[in-house]
């Protein structure tokens, strides 16, 4: 049995909002462009309608994806309020080695999104970080080398 995948509500909406716009919007442009293109006789050497077909393919698979995964995953609700531990959902400050900092929120993988800050708590940061207190200082084991920092400030947000 696979181990259980957990998602803020944050991000399983945004996954529900994809799979709705794709179903609803994206599908049914798509289905209108092809069968408009079909209506252009030969279909074989017809661009617009093979291109069409291949983009369906497409959005049928990530719909199936999307509603396998949205099944699959555990929405964790109750966010400790006062809660000094880094924990899913957390809000996490730290300064590396050259007191630079940086400020993360540990997330499912399904969410993350290191441009925002949002990382997975299955990567080597989130898994160095979780369970952890501000004022700790944590080494993160990655493929380049490795990397200290310290966790300033730990914070949920409601």
């Amino acid at each position: 049995m696979s181990k259980p995948r957990h998602i803020t509500p944050e991000g399983y909406k945004r996954l529900q909002d994809e799979l709705d716009h794709l179903w609803r919007v994206e599908r049914r442009k798509v289905t209108r462009e092809v069968q408009e293109a079909a209506a252009h006789g030969d279909r074989s050497e017809n661009a617009e309608y093979i291109y069409g077909k291949r983009r369906l393919r497409e959005i049928d698979r990530r719909i199936h994806f999307l509603k396998e995964r949205l099944e699959s995953l555990t929405v964790v609700r109750n966010q400790p309020s006062q809660s000094t531990k880094v924990l899913f959902g957390a809000w996490v400050r730290v300064a590396d080695e050259e007191g630079t900092e940086h400020r993360y929120r540990l997330v499912g993988a399904d969410e993350s999104n290191p441009d925002q800050g949002h990382i997975s708590v299955e990567s080597p940061i989130g898994r160095a970080l979780l369970g952890k207190q501000a004022g700790a200082e944590v080494t993160v084991h990655r493929p380049i080398g490795e990397l200290v920092l310290e966790i300033l400030a730990v914070e949920y947000e409601p």
